[in-house]
């Protein structure tokens, strides 16, 4: 593939004439484009392109995809769909209303090649300085590194949230990992069906009562997944697939099980006041990264080891009911 330098290309009077009635206040994208269209050139990725071979998309909107696709934390799928079917978008990117876009697999293709010749950081070193040079942004002063405020860079998951994507983590590691097992195992149809997309807070239903429910179903599904690879005729090294073992603590960290009046066994999720949750510092927030946590303990533990060693002892507090350990 060769590139032949072109930056973002010019936005169609169609286009903005559209985009302007739809919007008249801007968006986002748009307001990414009028004011930062100068982050995104060609020449900044020339050594990871060829100059022989056809020509391919430009670098300048293959980024400024990847920008929009991060701010809005779609998968490649979904940032290409956008691309066809988002006004905004297509203003941001100089395209005809009758583009039909690109195939998603291209932006994984455009990412592996800047990670292969050490291109990573180069719309972002861009935008810093442009950002600088309009004033923008100012100078940083000193800052602490172990500031309670940094706590992950991965999305912010509440407890719902983090069991069904918790869940959907494991299914997609099951899928590569025993996907002959998988499919004789469980019903994939209709697995796939709810969590076939990431889990978040915008498709969930509006309604408590829906959530509420949802809520139950993550965890009835958490359970059954984690009792079929426990199972004598599964392969014994399934509960040791991270996503897996991930989803076996999620579990307990966020579900009680118990029977109810009848015997039947009942899954809710747990309650601060009745069956207790972990604290922050040991409570799973993302299953892709699991050090992550709802606080970072260093400055609390620091000081407490500080008052420890001046004599000062903390009263001995019960542990909540329910929570082991």
């Amino acid at each position: 593939m060769s590139l032949q330098p072109k930056g973002l290309p010019e936005i169609p009077a169609q286009t903005v004439a559209v985009a302007r009635a739809a919007f008249p206040r801007g968006t986002l994208a748009m307001r990414l484009r009028d004011r930062l269209a100068e982050v995104f050139v060609d020449e900044s990725f020339t050594p990871a392109f060829g100059r022989r071979g056809a020509p391919g998309l430009p670098p300048a909107v293959l980024s400024l995809v990847t920008v929009l696709q991060f701010t809005e934390n779609l998968t490649d799928r979904q940032a290409a769909a956008m691309a066809v079917r988002a006004i905004d978008w297509k203003y941001a990117l100089g395209a005809e209303l009758t583009d039909t876009g690109f195939d998603a697999t291209v932006l994984s293709r455009f990412r592996a090649r800047l990670a292969g010749h050490g291109l990573e950081r180069v719309v972002f070193d861009r935008l810093l300085q442009i950002c600088r040079d309009q004033g923008l942004i100012s100078a940083g002063g000193r800052a602490r590194t172990d500031s309670t405020h940094v706590i992950s860079a991965v999305r912010d998951l509440n407890r719902t949230e983090l069991a069904g994507e918790s869940v959907r983590a494991a299914l997609e590691a099951l899928a590569v990992a025993a996907p002959d097992w998988l499919a004789d195992t469980l019903d994939i149809d209709e697995l796939a069906h709810r969590y076939g997309e990431r889990v978040n807070g915008w498709t969930m239903p509006s309604s408590t009562t829906a959530r509420d429910r949802l809520t139950v179903v993550f965890g009835q599904d958490a359970l059954a997944l984690c009792r079929a690879v426990s199972t004598p005729t599964a392969p014994g090294w399934l509960p040791e697939i991270p996503a897996v073992a991930f989803l076996r603590e999620m579990l307990v960290q966020t579900y009680y099980l118990s029977t109810d009046s009848r015997g039947r066994e009942v899954i809710v999720k747990r309650d601060a006041d009745k069956q207790g949750v972990p604290p922050g510092h040991r409570r799973l927030a993302s299953p892709y990264d699991r050090d992550a946590r709802c606080e970072v303990p260093t400055v609390r533990r620091a000081a407490a080891v500080s008052a420890r060693s001046a004599g000062w002892r903390p009263a001995r507090r019960s542990p909540r009911r329910g929570w082991p350990g």
